[in-house]
């Protein structure tokens, strides 16, 4: 049924739909959705009137765990839909489109705006506004401006200006940005050459890849105006094979960024030039490491080495070499453009801009935040996250992935910046955030993030190679009842040697998931090893497999799911366990809602 010319079509003239296409959203059926939607807009006759077209794909909105998330603007009224399928398109076409009434029963929840309302959106602000596959879409909204007024500049008031805004790299240690770019601007040596870090391995961590998915041109820019800050003829960016929705956009956007004269020879008639390139890395976590991604971009093994000399004299091919990561670069641009003054205004007097993190783990609300720096944790995972679910206590959270530390709940009101973090035992790192309650054991949770780092080494240097296997069998001995009277102690001093003599980050880190649960839940260690009990019930080896009758609520639960049919039950019984039966495979105490089997 097409719309009347008259009134509905005048209604229409402004008319958006935007779709996201993230790898969430994907994962979730968008490019389905976005289809169902071009087809039956279409099929009705409905056009976008003084708009390109109606349809419009954008990036990561935040909320992952809401998608497909998709907008429909009308008349410049948004509405924002959540768990969108293809088979609800025509609904809301019907119902919203042409008659001009929301359906109510799929737009989001008080939770939608309450997980954006303490954030301050600076690099994710145009992720969820604009196509990431349209160059002009970038364009109209600002982009490239920052790099056509770089250019006009001197090199060093472009440098000088990144100083004074007081950014520090977003990628681990947090080491400024401006003095990075000058050093490498005055060491001796040419050509040099600039790296953008898109290795992004910590486990739950998507930041990098959603920002390069939903805005990739804002890395390309920031690329173009360092190379120009310090004299690069090269960009490289280094991105794990893994994210190829990433690696699609991010080659498009290269080529679309050549064709306007913003990548190549004599770039905007300012005599510069400059090109990029994209190096697919094979997903090994060593390679977020500075000096072992330049090792593979170069076609070695990626390994690190010694420091100094460090890249910046002495880098990739053997020439000064800045490495940035996506969500430093990112913000380069909107430096540039808005003033150091706006930037430094934002965050704490040490830590100043946003910060990007991906909140995960059990947490009502999944997804990509950013938040001003000096945030408090309370904020970010009771206001944006929402607490856990079926508000269970919140535990401990730990920041800086694998190689960051758990901080307890009684640190729930500290600020989070670079040098709180470091204070407490943890770190900013990359910005995995991954959050616990108290159904988690902290000894299962520091051995899982061992054996990540044991299998990440990339072996070169004894301490990280053997010290954290040592570290992670000890580990695996309390978990499975084994533990000896003396390990604790054997955790912190093998951990503490295995922090000062490694050659590069990821062994100096790797204890701090042991060193901090040890500070903070000393208890659980010592109720592991003196008791042969594990607090939170997760490690296996101290399940005893029976039914606490005073607290069965007689559902018949893990009677239904019990694989081995050991558990007896009546209605009004409580559930029983036939332990001659029992293969002990933990479903039946996985699926009970009172925690009722021990």
């Amino acid at each position: 049924m097409a719309v009347k010319k008259s009134g509905q079509k005048s209604a229409l003239k402004n008319l958006e739909i935007k779709v996201c296409v993230g790898t969430g959203g994907l994962a979730a059926g968008s490019q389905d959705v976005l289809d169902r939607f071009g087809k039956q807009l279409k099929a009705r006759g409905i056009k976008a009137g003084i708009a390109k077209k109606c349809t419009k794909k954008t990036g990561c909105r935040g909320l992952c765990a809401k998608d497909v998330l998709v907008d429909v603007i009308r008349n410049g009224k948004k509405s924002t839909y959540q768990f969108i399928t293809a088979d609800k398109v025509s609904r809301i076409i019907k119902e919203h489109v042409i008659e001009g009434v929301p359906v109510k029963d799929w737009l989001v929840g008080p939770e939608y705006e309450a997980f954006h309302s303490k954030g301050t959106k600076v690099l994710l602000k145009l992720c969820g506004e604009i196509d990431p596959e349209d160059i002009e879409s970038y364009i109209e909204s600002g982009g490239y401006s920052a790099t056509l007024k770089a250019l006009k500049m001197k090199p060093e008031a472009v440098i000088d200006v990144i100083k004074k805004s007081g950014l520090r790299g977003r990628g681990g240690a947090g080491f400024p940005t401006g003095q990075k770019w000058e050093l490498c601007s005055n060491a001796e040596g040419s050509p040099k050459y600039i790296i953008c870090n898109a290795d992004e391995g910590d486990p739950g961590a998507f930041m990098d890849r959603s920002i390069i998915e939903g805005n990739p041109h804002s890395v390309l820019e920031g690329l173009i105006i360092g190379a120009y800050a310090f004299g690069a003829s090269r960009g490289y960016v280094y991105i794990r094979a893994e994210y190829p929705v990433a690696i699609t956009r991010l080659k498009l956007a290269i080529k679309e960024a050549e064709k306007k004269g913003f990548l190549g020879k004599n770039i905007c008639k300012r005599g510069f030039d400059f090109d990029i390139r994209i190096k697919e890395g094979a997903g090994a976590f060593v390679c977020g490491e500075e000096t072992a991604l330049i090792a593979s971009i170069e076609g070695g093994r990626g390994m690190p080495r010694s420091k100094p000399p460090f890249p910046v004299y002495h880098g990739l091919w053997g020439k000064p070499t800045v490495v940035n990561n996506v969500e430093t670069l990112s913000t380069i641009p909107l430096i540039i453009f808005k003033g150091a003054k706006w930037f430094s205004s934002i965050g704490t007097e040490t830590s100043k801009g946003t910060k990007v993190f991906a909140l995960t783990g059990k947490i009502k609300n999944t997804g990509l935040i950013e938040v001003p720096m000096g945030i408090t944790l309370r904020e970010i995972i009771y206001d944006i996250g929402g607490g856990c679910p079926g508000n269970r206590e919140f535990k401990a959270v730990q920041t800086g992935g694998p190689s960051g530390g758990c901080i307890p709940a009684s640190y729930i009101d500290m600020p989070v910046d670079y040098e709180s973090l470091q204070e407490i035992g943890s770190m900013m790192g990359s910005g995995g955030m991954v959050v616990m309650d108290d159904t988690t054991c902290m000894v299962d949770m520091a051995k899982f993030f061992l054996e990540f780092a044991q299998n990440e080494s990339c072996g070169k240097c004894l301490p990280c190679r053997v010290g954290n296997k040592r570290l992670f069998e000890r580990l695996k001995d309390i978990t499975e009842g084994k533990g000896r009277e003396g390990d604790i102690e054997f955790l912190l001093s093998l951990g503490e040697d295995i922090k000062i003599s490694s050659l590069c980050g990821l062994g100096q880190t790797s204890p701090n998931p042991v060193l901090s649960t040890i500070k903070y839940f000393r208890d659980e260690y010592e109720a592991h090893i003196r008791e042969h009990r594990c607090p939170a019930g997760v490690c296996q080896a101290f399940r005893k497999y029976v039914v606490n009758a005073a607290i069965c609520k007689m559902c018949g639960k893990c009677f239904k799911e019990c694989p081995a049919e050991a558990i007896t039950w009546q209605r009004k019984q409580p559930a029983m366990i036939n332990r001659d039966k029992c293969i002990q495979c933990g479903t039946c105490y996985d699926v009970c809602p009172f925690h009722a089997i021990l």
